[in-house]
């Protein structure tokens, strides 16, 4: 173990697999999320609030989209230094499969849902939406139990949303002018 730190330490360059590699070895909690952001690793616990609210709306999202084109916490390579993001839940698009190491693109993502964690909630509103913007996911949903608000993130341009819809838990999340094509109720979350 010790020697897998000197070689990170010493190496100039890591790229996104052999990192997520060395985290595989490496003892992680149960229960906590792991991501890299901007080549930071970040680790944050999932409370069951969380997960009830990434499977109600995964629940829901099974009116319009096949089981196999849902994901949850699956490794997906984006576009910067080092961003492998694991989205708590996304949709892919109908067509999407995946390459030859198993990997789905981002850019075959058409929905994405983060619940946020306190420790971490600066990236989904930060880094993380910019990056979803850049490679044109059109939906962006952010469930903050910390608030008890929806962030609903529309129309990307330029590394950024160009509408936002913000809406408090108990009232439905309308997305029936979007690819999603639904609205989602969020009567069921709690903060």
């Amino acid at each position: 173990m010790l020697t897998d730190r000197i070689e990170m330490a010493e190496s100039d360059e890591q790229t996104l697999d052999e990192l997520f590699d060395r985290l595989e070895r490496m003892p992680v909690p149960e229960g906590y999320k792991v991501e890299i952001v901007g080549g930071t690793i970040f680790m944050s616990p999932k409370r069951k609030t969380h997960w009830d609210i990434i499977f109600d709306v995964a629940e829901q999202l099974r009116a319009r989209y096949a089981r196999k084109r849902l994901t949850s916490d699956v490794l997906y390579h984006f576009p910067g230094e080092l961003n492998g993001f694991c989205p708590d839940l996304a949709a892919l698009k109908e067509d999407a499969k995946p390459d030859d190491k198993g990997y789905y693109s981002c850019h075959d993502i058409e929905f994405v849902l983060e619940v946020i964690s306190k420790p971490t909630a600066h990236n989904d509103y930060g880094p993380k939406k910019g990056v979803y913007a850049e490679v044109d996911v059109p939906v962006y949903l952010i469930a903050d139990p910390c608030t008890g608000r929806c962030h609903l993130y529309l129309d990307p341009k330029d590394g950024d949303y160009r509408a936002e819809v913000i809406v408090t838990f108990g009232l439905p999340v309308d997305m029936s002018n979007t690819v999603v094509g639904l609205s989602i109720s969020t009567e069921e979350f709690t903060a």
